[in-house]
């Protein structure tokens, strides 16, 4: 049975005086950064392989798209 083992580095987000909403805001922009929002929900439901495939295709499609649109301007 294969591991994939990632390495994690904890997320931590220091409570100053600034208070706790803005931790909490500071440790959500963090996790989307880190891409752990995305997986969570990727993990939340089972994909089978061919639908799995069709949706990494029509991203790099999609992220393909918005590359150009940059260049272009």
């Amino acid at each position: 049975m294969p591991t994939d083992a990632i390495q994690c580095r904890p997320l931590e987000v220091v409570v100053g005086d600034r208070g706790i909403e803005r931790a909490i805001k500071h440790l959500k922009r963090k996790m989307a950064s880190e891409g752990i929002l995305r997986e969570l929900k990727r993990r939340r439901h089972y994909m089978k392989p061919s639908v799995k495939r069709r949706k990494k295709q029509s991203e790099a499609a999609r992220r393909r798209r918005k590359r150009q649109k940059t260049d272009l301007t």
